[in-house]
């Protein structure tokens, strides 16, 4: 379905899929009694969950389906949601991962916040339950150290969390802009660049749980890796905004 309010505040709910699909129909149902039209982004799938998606994208007028020809990973994947959501008039894009984690009853709040400020990127931070396993916990302490340096500011509280708002327009021309990983990179990437560009940042809590019976496609060799190549890039790429940074901050100090 084309959205012919092209002009004015029109969101969707973006769900990039790789193998999740025992709790997909429920969450794309809970979106879609928001009034929200939901994209389903199949990045290469097996059979199995592509039947899935084909029979949800067949049972509701408001879902579409995208599919990618190979996996290529899960920032590839909102990025073909982000480009299909533009070409059909869509203004913000709400990201739900499809594994359950994410509290959609927190989608109204978040939806509400990206209206009133509508060229804001609204991330949410996780407020964990006892499900989060003790070793991911932590291990996020060492990204949200390496964002405080790339940004030179303690202001971003989480950019691994993939409850977010993107304001369609501005999140495509920096992707295409931009080098911004495929993988398990691009969400604290995005956030990043997002943070170099000047653009504005609201945050809001929300609560994340990890399913008993849920699937990871977190790799922990190859994804590693790549993050860790990414705040090595990222590093690089601070060094000579030094000034652009500093002066922004000294400017918000002493306006």
């Amino acid at each position: 379905m084309t959205n012919n309010n092209s002009v004015g505040f029109a969101p969707c709910a973006l769900i990039p899929v790789y193998n999740h699909s025992l709790v997909l129909e429920k969450t794309c149902k809970a979106l879609l009694d928001l009034n929200l039209h939901v994209i389903l982004v199949d990045d290469a799938s097996d059979n199995a969950c592509k039947a899935i998606m084909q029979f949800i994208a067949d049972r509701y007028e408001d879902v579409s389906l995208i599919t990618r020809a190979t996996n290529g990973g899960k920032g590839a994947a909102v990025k073909s949601g982000l480009r299909f959501a533009q070409q059909k008039g869509y203004s913000h894009g709400i990201q739900v991962d499809a594994d359950g984690q994410h509290n959609l009853a927190d989608v109204s709040e978040f939806i509400s916040a990206a209206s009133r400020e509508p060229n804001a990127l609204i991330l949410g931070y996780p407020a964990y339950d006892t499900s989060v396993p003790k070793h991911r916990y932590y291990a996020r302490y060492l990204t949200h150290i390496w964002i405080w340096i790339n940004t030179l500011s303690f202001s971003i509280q989480d950019t691994m969390c993939g409850f977010r708002v993107y304001p369609v327009t501005a999140s495509n021309v920096l992707i295409n802009s931009s080098k911004i990983g495929d993988h398990m990179d691009f969400d604290s990437e995005f956030v990043v660049r997002w943070y170099w560009a000047g653009l504005e940042i609201v945050q809001r809590e929300t609560k994340v749980i990890y399913p008993a019976d849920g699937i990871s496609h977190f790799r922990l060799l190859k994804d590693n890796a790549l993050i860790s190549g990414m705040h090595a890039k990222l590093f690089f790429g601070m060094l000579w905004r030094i000034p652009i940074l500093l002066g922004r901050k000294i400017r918000a100090r002493f306006p």
